[in-house]
């Protein structure tokens, strides 16, 4: 299950090259298949993000994993200066073709390039599990985010209710794929992506991954009935 290049998919190893090649060969409608196989959910769980950083006019914001620029558009509604970065150059392509007026940069979520202390507040959306080691990246963001600066992480998560949870599970591992054969440019990559959901640990697990980052008062909530989980905490 290694990467092969723009039509390749992602191995649940998690190299830096192979999910940024992945990422590379769905760029071209990956908004668009996000929002069709979210049923139109992922719009609202940005909005619920925004919401949880409670940005303020004139704060910095780094949106980590930002892909094509969509959430960090959606940060800087709120007056904020909103910065998006990704490993993906194919994604940040297409992101300034679409979005020319939001800041994206090139970047590693384990070696941001950014000073210390540079950002009043650090998001991440649907990114995180993609990293090779979250709890490093979880660390670097803490580096640039300023004392009481504030982090959200935004990632699929684990439903609560175990009827629910079952016909989600099924629904990620079969019909997720076939439905990306329909709208995606790369629809293997999906394979991938519902593995790695499925893999990643729930509400909890993360809170506790989160704290030993050194981040303080973890606290999360469920949208979707914990298809999704906001993670917030505080940089002190």
């Amino acid at each position: 299950m290694s990467g092969s290049g723009a039509g390749g998919r992602a191995s649940l190893a998690k190299q830096p090259g192979e999910v940024a090649a992945m990422f590379d060969g769905v760029a071209s409608r990956y908004d668009l298949t996000n929002t069709v196989l979210s049923f139109g959910r992922d719009r609202s769980w940005r909005r619920a993000t925004r919401a949880a950083l409670g940005l303020l006019p004139g704060e910095r914001v780094l949106d980590v994993g930002a892909g094509t620029g969509v959430s960090t558009e959606e940060l800087a509604g709120s007056g904020a200066y909103a910065v998006g970065m990704d490993l993906s150059i194919g994604m940040l392509r297409a992101g300034r073709r679409a979005r020319p007026e939001v800041p994206l940069l090139a970047g590693d979520a384990l070696r941001l390039p950014f000073p210390d202390a540079a950002f009043d507040a650090v998001t991440i959306s649907f990114a995180l599990r993609n990293v090779v080691d979250p709890v490093a990246a979880l660390r670097e963001m803490a580096r640039v985010t300023r004392p009481g600066g504030r982090l959200v992480v935004c990632e699929f998560s684990t439903p609560t209710n175990p009827v629910f949870r079952t016909g989600y599970l099924s629904y990620l591992m079969r019909s997720l794929p076939a439905v990306a054969r329909t709208v995606s440019s790369n629809p293997d990559a999906y394979v991938y992506l519902a593995e790695s959901i499925r893999a990643w640990p729930d509400q909890a697990d993360l809170a506790g991954r989160i704290g030993a980052a050194g981040w303080q008062r973890v606290a999360w909530r469920n949208l979707t009935g914990g298809v999704v989980a906001l993670h917030r905490a505080v940089r002190e």
